[in-house]
Order: C-alpha cells, then sequence, then structure tokens
C-alpha cells in the first residue's frame, strides 16, 4: 500500500459532476437484528416491528441534529489556503490570526491568500514556519477578520476506533465540504511520499479513517461528534495494483498531540525547538544485497556528537537492526525511530567489513 498527499490540486476550470447520495442508518442506529423485542411493544400491538419505527426514526434525526451542531461549531474554523494554483486547507488555531496546515500544501511559498467559511472574500497570510520532518506548517494572516474563531482540539489518547468523524476541508476546490467516516484503526505509522509534493516525512501515531480525504483535503480538519479537532487530514492510501489510484475509506490524518506540540512551538519561536522526534545522527542511504533486495542503510555520515557517533558506528557501517526490528530501507529506519523517544536506549545491529555488530545505543533528537 502506498500513500500521497491529499492535496495536489491545480486551480482553474474543470467540470465536477457530483452525485448526492441519501445514506439511511436507522436500521443500524435502532440495533435492531430482525427479532421482535417485547420491551418495545405496546399492549395489544400486533406489529411489534412498526412499535419500534418512531424510537429508530428519533435516533437518526438525533445523529443528524448533531451532525448539524458538530459542523455548525466546527466548520467556520476550517479554511481554504492557496498557494500558487494549488489549494489546500487548513485549521484557524489562535484568535491571533495563526492557521495550522500541512508543509505539502504551502510548498515553498511565502505568501499565501486564505478564505474562511464565512467569507467568500480572500485573505492574506505570511507563512511563520514550515516543518516538513511532520509535514505541518503555521502561517499567519496578515490581518485578523472580525469573528474570526479558533478550533478546539481534543485528546489523541481519547481517540478509539469505531468512533463517528467528520473529513473538513476544501477536495477538489470545493470549499467548506464535509464527509462523514469512522477511525479505522489508531497508532499507524506511515511514511509520506514525495511524488506529487509530499515532504517524504515518516509520521507516527496516525489516526486512520473511511471518512473520505480528497485533493484539496490536506491541512483540513478531522472532527469528533463533541465538535473537536482529533487530527489533520493528511493522506490517502493508494493501490499500486490500480495504477496508484486512490483506495477508497483509507485515509490518515496526524493526530491532535502532535500537532498541537508542533504549531504550538511555531507561533510560540517562530520554529520547532523540541521536535521529540527519535534520532540516531547519521545521515544513511538505502543498499541492496546480492539478490538486489534492499538490504539495510548504509552510514554515509556521522554527525559529532551524535547517538550513532556516541556508540562508535562510522561511516561505511551498514545498519540492519534497530531494537531488533530489521532495517532493509532508509524508510524502514524512519519508521521504527518514529516510534521511539529521545533519550531511549535500544540497540542498534550493523555489518563493518563483513563481520556482525550489536551496540547499545542512546538515541538522540532530530
Amino acid at each position: 500500500m502506498d500513500v500521497f498527499p491529499a492535496r495536489a490540486l491545480a486551480r482553474g476550470p474543470r467540470p465536477i459532476a457530483l452525485l448526492a447520495a441519501l445514506v439511511c442508518c436507522a436500521a443500524l442506529l435502532s440495533g435492531c437484528d430482525g427479532a421482535a423485542d417485547p420491551q418495545a411493544t405496546a399492549p395489544g400491538s400486533p406489529d411489534p416491528a412498526g412499535a419500534r419505527q418512531p424510537a429508530a426514526a428519533t435516533s437518526a434525526n438525533d445523529l443528524q441534529t448533531a451532525f448539524m451542531r458538530v459542523i455548525k461549531e466546527a466548520l467556520p474554523s476550517v479554511v481554504q489556503i492557496q498557494s500558487g494554483d494549488q489549494l489546500g486547507s487548513g485549521v484557524v488555531y489562535d484568535d491571533k490570526g495563526h492557521v495550522v496546515t500541512n508543509a505539502h500544501v504551502v510548498g515553498t511559498g511565502k505568501r499565501f491568500q486564505v478564505t474562511t467559511a464565512n467569507s467568500e472574500a480572500s485573505l492574506t497570510a505570511t507563512l511563520v514556519s514550515t516543518y516538513p520532518d511532520q509535514d505541518l506548517a503555521v502561517v499567519k494572516l496578515d490581518k485578523v477578520p472580525h469573528g474570526l474563531k479558533a478550533a478546539t482540539f481534543g485528546e489523541s489518547g481519547k481517540v478509539e476506533v469505531g468512533q463517528i468523524v467528520l473529513a473538513m476541508g476544501s477536495p477538489l476546490g470545493l470549499s467548506s465540504s464535509v464527509t462523514q467516516g469512522i477511525v479505522s484503526a489508531t497508532g499507524r505509522t506511515v511514511s509520506e511520499g514525495q511524488e506529487g509534493g509530499g515532504t517524504g516525512a515518516t509520521i507516527a501515531g496516525m489516526v486512520q479513517t473511511s471518512a473520505a480525504i480528497n485533493p484539496g483535503n490536506s491541512g483540513g480538519a478531522l472532527v469528533n461528534l463533541n465538535g473537536q479537532v482529533i487530527g489533520i487530514p493528511t493522506l490517502a492510501a493508494a493501490d499500486p495494483q490500480l495504477g496508484g489510484s486512490a483506495a477508497p475509506g483509507i485515509g490518515f490524518a496526524i493526530p491532535a498531540s502532535t500537532v498541537k506540540t508542533i504549531a504550538g512551538q511555531i507561533v510560540r519561536y517562530g520554529r520547532v525547538v523540541n521536535s521529540g522526534r527519535a534520532a540516531l545522527g547519521i545521515t544513511g542511504r538505502t543498499v541492496v544485497g546480492p539478490d538486489y533486495e534492499p538490504a539495510g542503510v548504509a552510514v554515509v555520515v556521522v554527525k559529532d556528537g551524535g547517538a550513532a557517533a556516541r556508540a562508535g558506528i562510522r561511516p561505511g557501517d551498514i545498519i540492519t537492526k534497530v531494537g531488533g526490528k530489521d532495517i532493509t530501507t532508509i524508510t524502514s529506519l524512519s519508521e521504527v525511530l518514529a516510534a521511539d523517544r529521545p533519550g531511549q536506549r535500544t540497540t542498534v545491529t550493523y555489518s563493518r567489513d563483513g563481520s556482525e555488530k550489536t551496540v547499545d545505543v542512546t538515541l538522540g533528537e532530530q
């Protein structure tokens, strides 16, 4: 499975066919399994199924009301961002005009056009800082409009599989769009490709969702039914067997805890001062074995005073395991390190001149 940034949308006229589908969820909400429920049947009623219909309708109406309430609360905090001829989304971080989005949305740009949910007029914004290693960036509105509403961010540790979520953003340039789904999984470590403007980041703890994430959704909001942003939609899965086209219902969002940590530092210091990401302190490249398959990471440069240098790892060594996990490519090394923390002790296995060695390493910070 591949993943790609859900953003690469060129601005310009293009026909878009829209199909509105009404999904009836009353049967799912009622908990009906087809068996009669004597507790729900009025005395003398000949139609138990009919007696359950008002409760099902009420449940459906309650869910619809919850959707509408959340959209009313959260959508005003989601904006559209134009960078050159590309469009993406963003989330209002505070009432001072800071907007958090994906690094791949801003790209190399410094100035942007931002459109809020409550206005058709675009506002100008300036880049504060970008942090490609976590695919996050912050821009700041040059003029804060009256009534700008900051989003409420939730706690990543409280996100559970099965929660209903709404994805808000500007897919295909359709601003203020909302799709719905559930949290399909949590704690995913996903590596982003560099195709289509991706940063190549490896991001841990991502929230997997079935809510539709399409080009233009990147940088928007994944919102729970309490109106809290629990993630920033960033990636959509692609199926190589389908020519790299999007795999429906498999998208990934950067967890709110990561967003708050990175964006908070950028807002306060103008840059990230504490990434929280573990590092070996090397520059490496993937090497292949005699069978031409990836077989490890060759150390090209060792950072002075870094974790690898302190452990005696040298340029030319080939890393094959970290913490007992096989390392075959630079991506697999990044994925293992993404799950660790600076200061954590682990083991690194490498080969040097045909001999295998294993050393203890205290990880540094990226």
